[in-house]
C-alpha cells in the first residue's frame, strides 16, 4: 500500500526507514522538514507492507524547461521488497500525484554508476537524462555513497504521453560496475576509478552535446553523439 502520510507518527516511519535504506545514524531527512514540505504542498509518500513501513518517497515542487515539476528528492524500498514491482508502484504514484497537480514533469537524480538504477529509470520507466552533474552533493557519509564523490545524473519524466521516438542508432557505449556499492566497500581505490571513467566517458559526451539514448541489461549506457 502507498499513501500519503496522516500524522506526526506517521513521518517519524518515513524518516526512519529512509534511515534503514540508507544505513546511516545521521538522518538522511528530519521529520520537521518532512512536514514542512507536506505542508507547503510538496509530495510524501509512505509505503507499507502488513502495515510495516518498508520504503517511501518525498519530493517538492520546482520548474523544468520552464513548466513546473515535481523534484523527486529521496525515494527509496528495504532490499526485500525490491523486485516485486513496489518501486514501479511507487514511482506511478508519484506520476499520479504530478498530474493531479498540472505538473509537467517529474525529475530526480541518481548515482549513473548504480546499474539497477539506470536500468530502472531509463528502460522501464523511460525517463530521460537532462544533465551530468559533477559531485552534485558533496561527501555523504552512509553505506551506499561511502564518502564517494556524489556525481548524479539529472533525468526527467515526462507526466503526460510523450510522443515515442524512432529507435535512434548509439555511437558509443559506457560500462557501468556490476555493484558499485559493494566496490566501494571492498575497493575504495577501484571505485575511484569508475567515478573517474563514467564522468569522462559519460559525463564528457554529454556537456558536449551527446543524449544517453538507452541503456542495456548488459550496464552500459548507449550514447547517441
Amino acid at each position: 500500500m502507498i499513501r500519503a502520510p496522516d500524522d506526526v507518527a506517521d513521518l517519524q516511519r518515513l524518516a526512519a526507514v529512509f534511515d534503514e535504506i540508507w544505513g546511516t545514524s545521521c538522518p538522511v531527512v528530519r521529520v520537521e522538514l518532512l512536514r514542512a514540505v507536506q505542508h507547503a504542498g510538496g509530495y510524501l509518500a509512505l509505503a507499507e507492507e502488513d502495515g510495516h513501513a518498508v520504503g517511501g518517497s518525498f519530493g517538492f515542487l520546482g520548474h523544468h524547461r520552464g513548466a513546473p515539476a515535481l523534484h523527486s528528492h529521496v525515494t527509496g524500498l528495504l532490499p526485500r521488497v525490491r523486485h516485486t514491482g513496489l518501486g514501479r508502484a511507487v514511482k506511478l504514484h508519484q506520476r499520479a500525484w504530478a498530474a493531479d497537480r498540472g505538473l509537467a514533469w517529474i525529475v530526480w537524480t541518481f548515482d549513473p554508476l548504480v546499474r539497477r538504477n539506470a536500468w530502472f529509470n531509463l528502460a522501464v520507466l523511460g525517463a530521460k537524462v537532462d544533465e551530468y552533474l559533477v559531485d552534485f552533493y558533496g561527501p555523504i557519509e552512509d553505506t551506499v555513497n561511502a564518502g564517494d564523490e556524489t556525481d548524479r545524473l539529472l533525468v526527467a519524466w515526462s507526466v503526460g504521453d510523450e510522443p515515442r521516438r524512432p529507435q535512434e542508432p548509439h555511437e558509443v557505449r559506457v560500462p557501468t560496475p556490476e555493484d558499485i556499492v559493494t566496490v566501494r566497500r571492498r575497493d575504495p581505490a577501484a571505485a575511484a576509478e569508475w567515478r573517474q571513467r563514467v564522468r569522462t566517458e559519460l559525463g564528457g559526451r554529454l556537456a558536449a552535446g551527446a543524449r544517453v539514448v538507452g541503456f542495456t541489461s548488459a550496464g552500459d549506457y548507449e550514447v547517441r553523439l
